[in-house]
């Protein structure tokens, strides 16, 4: 039984929803859309995050799948996708299955409940209608009206500029103070210092900021006490480099004044990524090396997912999304091992690494095993000494390299090339422990000066991920 009109109105929660989900009607935010011939069908819409999200639709009962967090069911993308199927808005290309839309129909059973579920009967002018939204006209801006809201948007951007460079002055003047009482006993004041410089950097509109200086206490804990002053003090210094970046933010090249103003808490549009042909572009095959989840303090869930190119240069890249964590355990990461056959797009930095996906042509499975790319961990090194020196902020740099071996010493496990050996992260130790009975290893992980973090090799045994 083919999905209708008359049946979306019926699912849809509210006349807003329905609203959201016109929105959506543009093949251009549909990456992927596909059948399979029988009544099912999927898709992948670009939101506002790095990665699209994952819809599938039954026809037969109308059931859905969709991996954004909206506590509305159906969401605007399911509608929507259901909305371009019955209205024949867009073009399905037939195709089999992929891997997550088949797991999906194996833990269905029988039809969606949100799906089946009858709706109470309501008022015929409060009923969700489609033809109410199609009637519905955009507002006519005129050129006066355009220039009113330009004008107010640059007050705004005034009034921020103000309160950033008020609030980076502040953390400068803190950061001297915790400096002359001395770091030896920072850890032991960091919560309640940090929680009050983070509030004063949130009020003054430098959330990035503030999700460092917050994120500084759990790091503290994180290493042995007798550690804790010299990561306390890299800490610092690099929020004090960023504070004297920003303040003279004029003066730096673009590429680096697009960084910091990032770093501090100023956000891109995907709109404005698109519109920059200046911007870095990769289009080719991109492998999906780790998927990392981690809930930030201002209770976001930062999902990041690292691939890496199979052209030329081997370029890594992260696609970065932030989802509240009331949204429950709902997102929309790649695995390990798919293969996304893509374009992206890096934000501007002097050491691009964060992503958004331009256009997605679909996902695979890894037809081959990851050779780790040509760089030595020699070489690898050396490439984070670049980026260090362009971007002197830099948190993490991505390590791809090729024969490494994994070696205990005393109670640390360290990644030796040829002629250096990197200690690895002792929080990593007991999950990379059986890498120290192989030789050869291919690996990728995250370097942040002073450890590593193993999160994907490959041995002559097969793969290794992370936990």
């Amino acid at each position: 039984m083919a999905l209708s009109l008359q049946k979306i109105e019926q699912m849809a929660p509210d006349q807003s929803s329905l609203a959201a989900a016109k929105k959506l009607l543009k093949p251009s935010l549909w990456p992927t859309l596909q059948d399979n011939g029988e009544g099912l069908v999927w898709g992948e819409c670009q939101g506002s995050g790095a990665t699209p999200y994952r819809i599938a639709v039954t026809e037969a009962d109308a059931g859905y799948k969709c991996t954004c967090p909206s506590r509305k069911f159906p969401c605007k993308h399911s509608l929507a996708l259901m909305w371009m199927r019955a209205d024949k808005l867009a073009p399905f290309a037939p195709g089999t299955p992929p891997q997550w839309v088949n797991d999906w129909l194996g833990r269905r059973r029988g039809p969606t409940p949100g799906a089946a579920a009858p709706k109470a009967a309501e008022p015929a002018a409060e009923r969700p209608s489609i033809a109410a939204v199609v009637e519905e006209e955009a507002p006519v801006s005129d050129a006066e009206t355009e220039a009113r809201a330009e004008a107010q948007r640059a007050r705004n951007r005034a009034q921020r500029e103000s309160l950033v460079a008020g609030c980076i002055a502040a953390m400068e003047q803190w950061i001297t103070d915790q400096l002359e009482r001395g770091l030896a006993g920072f850890d032991q004041r960091a919560v309640q210092d940090c929680a009050t410089l983070a509030k004063r950097l949130v009020d003054g509109k430098a959330g990035g900021l503030a999700n460092r200086i917050s994120a500084l206490p759990a790091a503290l804990f994180r290493v042995p006490e007798e550690e804790r002053p010299q990561v306390a003090a890299r800490a610092l210094a690099a929020a004090y480099c960023i504070g004297q970046a920003y303040t003279r933010q004029d003066s730096l090249p673009e590429l680096l004044k697009a960084d910091v103003r990032q770093t501090v808490g100023w956000n891109l549009t995907r709109e404005a990524l698109l519109e920059d042909r200046g911007l870095l572009r990769i289009d080719g095959h991109w492998r999906v090396l780790a998927a990392r989840d981690e809930v930030q303090p201002d209770r976001l869930r930062r999902i990041e997912t690292w691939l890496q190119t199979d052209a030329a240069g081997g370029h890594c890249a992260v696609l970065i999304d932030f989802i509240p964590v009331s949204g429950g355990a709902a997102g929309n990461m790649y695995l390990p091992g798919e293969v996304l056959d893509a374009e992206l797009v890096y934000y501007p930095s002097p050491v691009p690494l964060r992503a958004q996906i331009i256009a997605h042509r679909g996902t695979q499975a890894a037809a081959q095993s990851w050779a780790g790319g040509p760089h030595s961990l020699a070489a690898a090194l050396e490439a984070w000494r670049a980026a260090l020196a362009a971007k002197p902020w830099l948190d993490t740099f991505p390590l791809t390299a090729a024969k490494v071996r994994v070696r205990a010493a005393g109670l640390r496990l360290y990644a030796c090339g040829d002629d250096l050996a990197l200690p690895l992260a002792a929080a990593a130790h007991d999950a990379a422990r059986p890498l120290a009975t192989v030789d050869d290893i291919s690996l990728f992980g995250l370097w942040d000066g002073r450890e590593l973090t193993p999160l994907f090799a490959q041995t002559l045994i097969g793969e290794w991920t992370a936990p």
